[in-house]
């Protein structure tokens, strides 16, 4: 299992917290900080998801005016942890 505190940049959510099986499916997401209902929301709904997939549909998701959201940092630690 890998696992990723990732600090966030830009988005009301301080730290996601990553858990990956050994063939790089998602068994947990934890944001720390941001809207509480989306983060959960995001969190169940790539639960158990490749993360290449993740990557694939959250990666370049903004924010209002801001130029990255809660899904695309979510995007960012999964690649960094590729």
């Amino acid at each position: 299992m890998k696992t990723l505190s990732f600090q966030t940049r830009g988005t009301c959510a301080k730290l996601i917290n990553i858990a990956l099986d050994d063939d790089g499916r998602i068994e947990d997401v934890e944001f720390v900080g941001g809207c509480n209902g989306n983060t959960k929301g995001i969190s169940s709904l790539v639960r158990g998801m490749k993360s290449e997939d993740v990557i694939k549909k959250l990666e370049g998701i903004t924010c209002g005016m801001k130029p990255t959201s809660c899904p695309d940092q979510l995007a960012q630690a999964l690649r960094q942890m590729q």
